[in-house]
């Protein structure tokens, strides 16, 4: 009866350890937390871009991993991507921009 639980506790162990070790991050994937906080950056940097009046938000496309903020899409002019960086740039939670807007 003692052998039956240990073995029943250490599958359990195994399990438990399987699946927290699946929500962590690793070089290329975030964990839970990580994928959370990265939506917000989004969302914040997003909602930045929509509320400036001289840039057509809808038209850039953004994305966070780990912090990293990728900006694409399209824009008028040099002028209107290089704002839209230092509008990233401003917000909490950015450690870097990649600058991918084209110029139509």
């Amino acid at each position: 009866m003692k052998m039956w639980k240990a073995l029943t506790t250490l599958a359990a162990t195994v399990i438990l350890a399987a699946v927290v070790s699946g929500c962590a991050p690793t070089a290329k994937s975030e964990g839970t937390g990580g994928y959370i906080d990265d939506t917000v950056v989004t969302t914040k940097v997003k909602a930045q871009l929509l509320a400036d009046d001289h840039l057509k938000g809808t038209e850039i496309n953004v994305e966070t991993f780990k912090g990293r903020v990728q900006l694409s899409g399209f824009v008028s002019s040099m002028a209107d991507a290089n704002r839209a960086v230092t509008i990233t740039r401003g917000v909490k939670g950015v450690r870097s921009v990649e600058n991918d807007i084209s110029i139509k």
